[in-house]
């Protein structure tokens, strides 16, 4: 298995180096691939804030990836809730923090925005204002 960094997974998406992409397309179907949570994190940040893509194409970059079979993602139930809660409307970071946080009893915030947010979601936890 070999596992990818971030920059693998964005020439992959966005094929703004053919040379790079390339090489991203043959190592993805070389064999298994593991991508860590924090790569997810990190991909999606760089494909909404430098790229500027919708979030609709980042989330389905996101899942196309998830869903390829030979990927091992990191902890693949809490990326799938985080990707679900992002389309009810959570910011993707604020949406992984939450799911990765399933043992705990509340999740404590400054973010009003975020707190309102995910009222509105069914959640194992309860965010709340600290």
């Amino acid at each position: 298995m070999l596992a990818v960094d971030t920059n693998i997974l964005v020439r992959l998406v966005t094929r703004d180096d053919p040379e790079q992409a390339g090489c991203a397309m043959r190592l993805m179907q070389g064999g298994r691939i593991f991508v860590a949570k924090t790569v997810i994190l990190e991909l999606e940040w760089i494909l909404r804030r430098v790229y500027e893509l919708p979030l609709e194409r980042v989330l389905f970059a996101l899942k196309g990836i998830a869903g390829l079979d030979n990927v091992i993602l990191e902890d693949p139930l809490v990326v799938a809730d985080a990707l679900a809660w992002c389309e009810l409307g959570l910011d993707f970071a604020d949406a992984l923090h939450l799911a990765s946080s399933h043992d705990a009893k509340g999740f404590a915030t400054f973010d009003e925005g975020f707190r309102k947010r995910s009222e509105t979601i069914e959640t194992h936890c309860r965010v709340e204002l600290a």
